[in-house]
């Protein structure tokens, strides 16, 4: 399946805004000051940013190709 520039931009613009409410969600429990009470959702938050940083890369660095094939691995 091809992807449009449009789409890429999207989906960039799309993961951009969950990773600035995950992060907003990392700060807020880590405020709370409740000691290990909050730490496995801080972690779960901090591991799918991670993965959304990925995705962003791996969007900039497609964004530049005329063409951009999804791969699904079953």
């Amino acid at each position: 399946m091809d992807d449009s520039q449009e789409d890429l931009t999207e989906a960039k613009r799309q993961i951009d805004s969950i990773l600035h409410k995950l992060r907003e969600t990392i700060r807020t429990l880590k405020a709370k000051g409740e000691g290990g009470r909050y730490r496995s959702q801080i972690t779960l938050a901090k591991r799918r940013v991670a993965a959304l940083e990925i995705a962003n890369h791996l969007i900039q660095l497609q964004g530049g190709n005329k063409q951009w094939q999804r791969h699904y691995w079953h």
